[in-house]
């Protein structure tokens, strides 16, 4: 393993050596032919599909009867804020056991995983089993040409099981995975007042917008952080019994979350299973940001003429990110706020979630468990979200999720890295799936 280790490192030096950020358009193209390189070099055919925003790198080989798609990404987020980087954020560096660069877990690290577990099936087993790769450019900033990508491609992706992008272990080392993603809506609310920024005195006549728009804004939630909004939530898709069954199951990390975050408490006081179901299986509205008037040192007496407020909101199967915008400017409209504009930023994703009694989550389950020694932790879907529900839709075919990071891998934070034991065990976690799947099925 140690030979694979080192050329493990390698790669991902060359992989994130290039700053593929896709919210700035950069590095994307040469990102691409690099994974192309890659993937050629385990014996799979790879091209570059063009016309669906940055090149698709869609590859495909091997033998035997059944096949696994691999779902992968190779853009990553902006590296800001530099100075808080203890080490070149494009550089990869080895301290105290880990690897740090950005995109050594999302998600070049996991890309470089699934190479490296399967030069050892072929070394362990003499061939390379039927195995794609679909790794797009353009995760970090919403998937928006991946729908349109699968549905056009459903053919040459075609396989009965999917390994999505990225997994690990939960706060306490356990390995977990999971079978869904969230769905997500990106959004800003704008409130304009006056035609410029005015003097302060004239605040005693002059509505602020920084006023309507923090009236608005705490019309969209309670204290709990229930949603407030008419019709959010009729869409939502009852938890079957082996979905709450899953949800019980998942070991209570609200106490060691509370901790590492540096919270108060959790919403409503939610602990256990409640926690469980509010965190993995229930909508919610986030506020990202809040911008107005000035921020600088000392004061500046100034009625800022505009304020606006960046949004996500985070869906569950069957809730509809297209039909999210429509219901806040009803809702808007309804309680007075007729003048605050609701600008959808992003693309939204739908919400996936897999069958849990479907026999590949058994089945990565298991292998799990045998690599790492002790229980799994499975999750019906993420907190998070992704594109997931194309494949899903268009495939037919389960996803689960699996991987080599850890809750403190800092993803999409300055310092990312991964703990080198942590992908060791992830890629004999991958191979044992492998195994299980191509050998054994």
């Amino acid at each position: 393993m140690e030979a694979f280790l080192e050329e493990a490192k390698a790669l991902l030096a060359e992989l994130v050596a290039l700053p593929t950020v896709s919210a700035e358009g950069r590095a994307l193209e040469e990102g691409a032919k690099k994974v192309a390189e890659v993937l050629e070099g385990l014996g799979l055919r790879a091209e570059l599909k063009r016309g669906y925003g940055p090149p698709v790198v869609l590859a495909e080989g091997g033998v035997g009867e059944r096949t696994l798609l691999f779902y992968n990404h190779y853009d990553v987020q902006p590296p800001d804020p530099l100075e808080l980087w203890a080490t070149d954020p494009f550089t990869l560096v080895e301290k105290e056991g880990a690897w740090y660069a950005r995109g050594a877990h999302d998600d070049k690290g996991e890309l470089v995983a699934r190479v490296v577990a399967l030069r050892l099936f072929q070394e362990k087993h003499g061939f390379l089993p039927r195995v794609r790769f679909v790794v797009e450019g353009e995760e970090e900033v919403g998937s928006p040409h991946l729908a349109d990508f699968v549905r056009d491609h459903k053919e040459a992706l075609g396989a009965e099981a999917i390994l999505w992008e990225a997994g690990g272990v939960d706060a306490r080392g356990r390995p977990y995975l999971y079978a869904g993603l969230k769905g997500i809506v990106a959004l800003e609310l704008r409130v304009k007042t006056a035609a410029f920024d005015l003097h302060s005195s004239y605040g005693a006549v002059v509505e602020n917008p920084i006023y309507r728009l923090s009236k608005a804004l705490a019309s969209l939630r309670d204290e709990e952080g229930r949603v407030l909004v008419e019709g959010f939530y009729h869409r939502v898709r009852p938890l079957t019994p082996l979905e709450m069954e899953v949800l019980a199951e998942i070991p209570d990390e609200s106490e060691a979350l509370k901790e590492a975050f540096g919270v108060r408490d959790f919403l409503g006081g939610a602990r256990n299973l409640e926690f469980n179901q509010r965190l993995y299986a229930e909508p919610c509205i986030n506020f990202n940001g809040f911008h107005a008037g000035y921020g600088g040192p000392g004061s500046k007496t100034v009625l800022p003429a505009e304020a606006y407020a960046k949004l996500d909101v985070r869906l569950v199967p069957d809730q509809d990110p297209e039909e999210i915008p429509l219901l806040l400017k009803r809702h808007l409209e309804a309680h007075g706020f007729h003048d605050v504009e609701v600008v959808v930023l992003e693309k939204g994703e739908h919400p996936a979630r897999s069958d849990l009694a479907h026999p590949f989550v058994a089945l990565a389950r298991r292998a799990l468990e045998e690599a790492f020694g002790e229980k799994a932790v499975l999750y019906p879907n993420m907190a998070g979200s992704g594109p997931m529900h194309p494949f899903l839709h268009h495939l037919g075919a389960p996803a689960v999720g699996l991987g080599v990071g850890y809750p403190g891998s800092r993803v999409h934070s300055p310092n990312e890295h991964i703990r080198i034991r942590d992908f060791e065990r992830g890629v004999l976690a991958l191979l044992r799936l492998l195994e299980l799947y191509f050998l054994e099925g």
